[in-house]
């Protein structure tokens, strides 16, 4: 029988395509999710546990009827602008039920644990191509919390063997080619989506926070990152730690910035549509440029982002965008 892999978060936008990632690599993936903001058409490839990382009894039952090999964990609350305005709520939901988790990970006997962190750790850092070595200097409830838990992660890797790869990446973006599984927020908030929504009139307008940055369009740069090649690089990951080498910290990203302006001229040679637009103020927070690098990923993982041109990451997003959304 195939080995099994928990996958937290599993039904939401990374998580429902790592589950597709994982059949294909010959994996049965379990999603443990609570559905709060994951959606449960997104559960396609695997058995499905509707559960609360902050229920320890809902974890130890999964781990008992499933018996995973391993666990990839994507579940967390991820907006900035709701980290810094309640920070008790990130520090619960990510903190806390993590350690729920790791700890449910070790009484089950599991070992291997790949997690899902963000850049959001480095804080500011603009102009600079962060890698594993730039310092964590979080500026908000969100980044902290996904810091203190690649500290726990430290910590039970010490006392218990629990052996992590943790990756880092920015902006993920694009949607499976073949649109069985794609991205849908409530409330949207990635900047791609939100430009699909206003090209087909879902929203009357783009709202392009800040066009006075010192970049060449005044619009901030950021790196996007396929979500098909993301959860490739999750699948070597775990293929890292099966085959029995110790823990690793991996960014992930093209180490290329995109512009807002240039993201949404982008989208309108894509759509052959028009993007309506509205501009705003800055949003507090919003660093000018950041940009991820990927050396060691590519060198030690041997991950390649191929599909992560603009054009093939907006390109499978309108074809989700048109396909259909979640319906519950």
């Amino acid at each position: 029988m195939a080995d099994k892999v928990l996958v937290t978060g599993g039904a939401g936008y990374i998580g429902s395509h790592a589950c597709k990632a994982l059949a294909a690599a010959g994996y049965v993936p379990v999603t443990f999710d609570s559905l709060v903001t994951g959606w449960r058409d997104a559960v396609k490839f695997g058995p499905f546990v509707h559960g609360d990382l902050a229920d320890r009894a809902a974890l130890d039952a999964a781990f008992a009827e499933h018996r995973p090999v391993a666990v990839m964990h994507f579940a967390a609350l991820s907006q900035v602008g709701e980290a810094m305005a309640k920070p008790g709520l990130y520090w619960r939901a990510n903190v806390a039920c993590s350690l729920n988790l790791i700890e449910a990970t070790l009484a089950a006997g599991v070992r291997d644990f790949v997690f899902s962190s963000t850049c959001a750790t480095y804080g500011d850092h603009d102009g600079v191509v962060l890698d594993e070595n730039t310092p964590q200097q979080p500026l908000n409830a969100y980044g902290a919390s996904k810091r203190a838990i690649e500290d726990m992660l430290r910590d039970f890797g010490a006392s218990d063997g629990l052996r992590s790869v943790i990756f880092r990446y920015f902006n993920v973006a694009g949607a499976d080619p073949d649109a069985e599984v794609g991205e849908f927020h409530r409330p949207e908030t990635h900047l791609i989506p939100l430009i699909l929504d206003a090209v087909d009139g879902r929203r009357p307008a783009l709202t392009i926070h800040g066009t006075d940055y010192p970049t060449p369009d005044g619009t901030c740069i950021r790196d996007y990152v396929h979500v098909s090649d993301l959860v490739d690089a999750h699948v070597l990951g775990l293929k890292w730690l099966r085959d029995g080498r110790d823990s690793r910290v991996f960014c992930l990203g093209t180490g290329t910035g995109f512009s807002v302006r240039e993201v949404v001229d982008e989208t309108r040679h894509v759509t052959n549509r028009p993007v309506p637009m509205a501009e705003g103020p800055r949003r507090a927070g919003d660093a000018v440029q950041l940009v991820c690098g990927s050396a060691r990923a590519r060198d030690e993982l041997g991950w390649s982002p191929d599909r992560s041109t603009m054009r093939q990451m907006i390109g499978d997003a309108w074809r989700w965008h048109q396909n259909g959304h979640y319906q519950g």
